[in-house]
């Protein structure tokens, strides 16, 4: 797990080291232990890194790496779990490895297969990797986009990196807002980190599943995974199925603890990461593999005292099941104000609610030196958690556009038609031009697939999710806020073979008599604490915002929403936007739902306010 970033001179005058350095120097968080760089021969093409040592942590572990001959030159972000079983194959064809990492046998598997190495790897990447001989630079990214890859291109120069404020700031090129995008954000934060676009024009986001090629000064994009072809046969009877189920999570967990590092897991006591941890604690007595790291015991559970979305109780009785001593990291009204620009700045984009809650959770892992933690993102998404068609009006028109086979841009306006309607009617929207000027949808990766006939509306709803609105965003999320501090997350729930699986079973064993994420419960019978196998309890990862805005915050929103911002204008009503704030505070009846719609707005302006 690391930082990366490359600066390609289109023109072929040489790179100076000084750009490169800067470029890395913006990303130092993502990889503590070190830096590196690399220029090609003409030094028109420079890699620059940062890296977070995890698998083999000596020097032969340092990238940039080149490959024996010299011939191709890596750099990469991210774990391929199944590191081991690759070596393993690769040696009996003869190569022969100098170094315990990954990276090498990512090396080797390139010069082994080319781009048909993508498919074989279990794990989570981006990565680039330069031909001296060809001339060519390849980019790749992970099934589902779990590490991030950005670029940017101009007439001069092709330059990548792990974050987006990086391109941004690193003076290599000019970057202005796109205000299309700044515009669908506000109506639709989960719409755009699916896609290629980015809240600056000029950078563009390699999406999950697909690579890029860069020869001759041209941009080849190509998409090389894609779910549906993957969905393999499940068995027949119910009880095989969750067989099935439990074994591929099982063995998830059990890749993800390969570690030469201490590595632990953030406890919510939700199903998801109580599922997680008691599954680690069910791979130690079964027998731990090579390269597991023993030194695992380690949870760290995000406590909001006198908040309704406090789950400490659930969270200790998960932890005593696999007897684990957990560390306790309470969040209070004290932490409304503290780093709150830093934790802005870190998210680097806009979203539903201030992501103080997780930042302040891996602080306190790197504060401990625990630099990895399996976590239980990606289940709710691919099984179903948050409100069910039939439970809510209010979700069933903000999701309409998922039940789509296909991407019809009637239909999708017809949908976004409907969530602004929604909206407007509750009061929180503050677009310039109204109704009559709906900012339009972009293609996101995967939403035009077509989908079996037999799905019905969860599945596809759920393939949406996963695939192209939520669940991206949240990887975004939680990748930003967790490598702010040099921590990488692993996700048990979003191994291929559990997603592809998942995915082609029937609805009904995902959502059935209101209880959801069915085969995962059926599978962890007697394996976790009962109560928290069967609760239908869900609540997310998140600071406790109403609390916050009906106090502490209110005086920082207040000061925000002062401040001339001419590109915010542009985009909002402020008058009506600063009223509508006004009275919540004064009233003190923020709620979640005035927080989701109207966060956004406040989190644009101060994004906004720093670009200008």
């Amino acid at each position: 797990m690391c930082g990366i970033a490359g600066i390609v001179n289109l023109r072929g005058n040489p790179v100076e080291l000084a750009e490169v350095s800067r470029l890395t120097s913006l990303i130092a968080h993502r990889g503590p232990f070190g830096e590196g760089t690399w220029f090609n021969t003409r030094r028109n093409l420079a890699f620059g890194h940062r890296r977070l040592a995890i698998i083999d942590p000596t020097d032969g572990g340092r990238q940039p790496m080149a490959s024996g001959e010299g011939r191709h030159v890596i750099l990469y972000n991210g774990e391929i779990y199944n590191f081991l079983e690759l070596r393993r194959e690769l040696e009996a064809k003869g190569v022969v490895f100098h170094s315990q990492s990954d990276t090498e046998v990512i090396l080797a598997a390139w010069q082994a297969w080319g781009e048909d190495m993508l498919p074989r790897f279990n794990g989570m990447w981006a990565l680039a990797i330069y031909d001296t001989v060809a001339d060519e630079l390849f980019l790749a990214r992970d099934r589902f986009g779990i590490k991030p890859l950005l670029y940017a291109l101009s007439s001069e120069r092709f330059v990548f990196a792990s974050e987006l404020r990086a391109l941004v700031r690193c003076d290599l090129m000019e970057t202005s807002i796109d205000t299309e995008v700044a515009r669908r954000l506000l109506l639709d934060p989960f719409g755009i980190e699916g896609s290629e676009r980015t809240l600056f024009r000029q950078v563009r986001r390699v999406q999950g599943g697909h690579c890029v090629r860069l020869r001759q000064g041209r941009v080849e994009v190509r998409r090389w995974w894609r779910t549906l072809d993957h969905l393999p046969e499940i068995p027949a009877g119910e009880a095989d199925r969750v067989a099935r189920f439990r074994d591929l999570f099982h063995d998830s967990v059990a890749l993800r603890m390969r570690s030469d590092v201490p590595i632990g897991t953030c406890l919510s006591g939700g199903f998801d990461s109580s599922a997680v941890i008691c599954a680690m604690a069910t791979h130690e007595k079964a027998g731990m593999g090579p390269r597991d790291s023993t030194a695992w015991r380690h949870a760290f559970v995000a406590t909001f005292p006198g908040s309704i979305n406090d789950e400490r109780p659930m969270a200790e009785e998960a932890a005593a099941w696999a007897e684990v001593k957990p560390t306790f990291l309470e969040i209070g009204r004290g932490d409304a104000l503290n780093d709150l620009d830093r934790i802005l700045d870190d998210n680097d984009d806009v979203y539903i609610s201030l992501p103080s809650a997780p930042w302040l959770i891996y602080r306190e892992l790197r504060r401990q030196n625990v630099t990895v933690s399996l976590d239980g993102h990606g289940a709710d998404e691919l099984m179903g958690a948050y409100m069910q068609e039939g439970q809510s009006a209010a979700f069933r028109i903000r999701n309409a556009a998922a039940a789509l086979t296909s991407r019809s841009p009637l239909a999708q306006r017809g949908a976004d038609f409907l969530r602004a309607q929604m909206i407007k009617r509750q009061g929180h929207y503050f677009l310039r031009g109204g109704l009559s000027d709906i900012p339009a949808a972009f293609p996101l990766v995967a939403e035009d697939d077509e989908l079996p006939r037999e799905w019905g509306a969860l599945n596809r709803r759920l393939y949406r999710m996963f695939h192209s609105t939520t669940l991206p965003t949240i990887l975004r999320n939680f990748d930003r806020l967790s490598m702010a501090h040099g921590i990488e997350v692993r996700m048990p729930f979003m191994d291929w073979r559990l997603v592809t699986y998942t995915m082609a079973l029937p609805e009904t064993s995902k959502f059935a008599d209101g209880i959801t994420k069915v085969v995962a419960r059926q599978a962890m019978v007697n394996l976790m604490p009962e109560s928290i196998r069967t609760g239908r309890r869900k609540v997310g990862f998140n600071s406790p915002m109403p609390e916050w805005l009906n106090g502490p915050l209110g005086g920082w929103t207040t000061e925000l929403l002062k401040q001339r911002v001419p590109a915010f204008a542009d985009l909002v009503d402020e008058a009506q936007l600063r009223a509508t704030v006004d009275r919540l505070t004064t009233s003190q009846s923020w709620d979640w739902v005035t927080v989701g719609r109207i966060w956004p707005y406040l989190n644009m302006k101060w994004l906004l306010a720093r670009h200008a």
